[in-house]
C-alpha cells in the first residue's frame, strides 16, 4: 500500500501549509474567531503600559489557542473522512478537539493573569 506522501521539499512544504492556512481560514469561522483574537488582543498586549518582555510572553500565548484550533479542525476533517454516519467514537474524537481548544483558551487567561499581576505588581 503506497501511502499519501509527497517527497520531502522545504518549499513544497511550505506551499501544503499555505494552502492548509488558506483553506482553514475560508472553511473554519471558529478559526477566523481565533485570528480576530489574536490581533485584537495582539495589540492590547503591545500597548499596555509593561515591559517589552512581558508584552512578548502576552503576545505569544495568544497562539496557543490558534494552534489548538488548527488541531481541532485536523480532527474534525478526519472525522468526517472516516465516517458521515453518527458514531460514538467519532462524537468523542470532536469533543476531544474541542475540548483542546477549551483548555487552550483557559491556560491563556491564567498566563495573561499572572503576567498582568507581576507586571503591575499586584502582588
Amino acid at each position: 500500500m503506497k501511502l499519501n506522501k509527497p517527497k520531502h521539499s522545504l518549499f513544497r512544504n511550505g506551499g501544503y501549509a499555505l494552502e492548509g492556512f488558506i483553506d482553514i481560514v475560508k472553511n473554519e469561522t471558529s478559526f477566523k474567531w481565533q485570528l480576530l483574537m489574536l490581533f485584537v488582543m495582539g495589540i492590547v498586549a503591545w500597548n499596555l503600559p509593561i515591559s517589552f518582555s512581558h508584552s512578548s510572553i502576552l503576545f505569544l500565548s495568544l497562539f496557543i489557542p490558534v494552534l489548538a484550533e488548527v488541531a481541532n479542525s485536523a480532527i474534525e476533517r478526519v472525522v468526517d473522512l472516516v465516517t458521515t454516519d453518527y458514531h460514538i467514537l467519532a462524537k468523542q474524537a470532536k469533543d476531544v478537539g474541542a475540548t483542546m481548544v477549551l483548555l487552550s483558551l483557559i491556560l491563556t487567561s491564567l498566563i495573561w493573569l499572572c503576567v498582568l499581576v507581576v507586571a503591575f505588581e499586584l502582588v
